[in-house]
């Protein structure tokens, strides 16, 4: 379908991490606003709930993710942006905090540079409360520098930051691939 938009309804159970754990959620329905070119996705793309409420923004060419995903929760809080290169992550990853009240701006959680699908450069964490949790730096993926404060404000050890940075790094991973399964999952019909 060149130039042509395709949408979609479809059921699925949904899964939200708000505390870095998953939990089932009610069935949702969502509709997939997207072109396609030659049988794959080609365009811009938005993900909205049967309701209307926009879920994600996005782009594709020829099929893979490029430029910036947006991700919302059905309240209308922007919860992670993800920029993307040729399907990789590629550029400043940052997470919000859910749970935001109707209108107020979510609090940030994760940021982090990515560079052709690894982390590589600054990575920095907040409370909920808006003071920084950690601050890091990765090269190619693997860790070079951590630091960490308690919920308190106090410097934490080296090795602690370590573990922290580590684990909170391993979570967002996961966050962002439930994020990524839910535009897979939903792609626009490319019959």
């Amino acid at each position: 379908m060149v130039g042509k938009n395709a949408q979609l309804t479809l059921s699925v159970a949904m899964f939200v991490l708000g505390s870095g754990a998953v939990a089932a959620a009610p069935a949702e329905s969502y509709v997939v606003d997207g072109a396609c070119r030659e049988g794959v996705a080609q365009g811009r793309y938005e993900l909205r709930t049967s309701s209307g409420a926009l879920r994600v923004v996005g782009a594709f060419n020829q099929g893979r993710r490029t430029g910036s995903f947006i991700f919302w929760e059905p309240s209308g809080a922007r919860v992670a942006h993800i920029p993307y290169d040729d399907d990789a992550r590629n550029g400043t990853l940052a997470t919000w905090y859910e749970g935001a009240a109707k209108g107020a701006e979510p609090a940030r959680r994760y940021e982090s540079t990515w560079r052709h699908g690894a982390r590589d450069g600054p990575t920095r964490t907040w409370f909920r409360d808006g003071h920084r949790r950690t601050e890091a730096d990765f090269a190619q993926g693997a860790l070079v520098t951590a630091t960490a404060w308690s919920d308190a404000g106090a410097k934490l050890t080296d090795r602690t930051s370590r573990e922290i940075v580590e684990r909170d790094a391993t979570a967002a991973d996961a966050y962002y691939a439930d994020l990524e399964a839910l535009v897979r999952t939903h792609l626009p019909q490319c019959d």
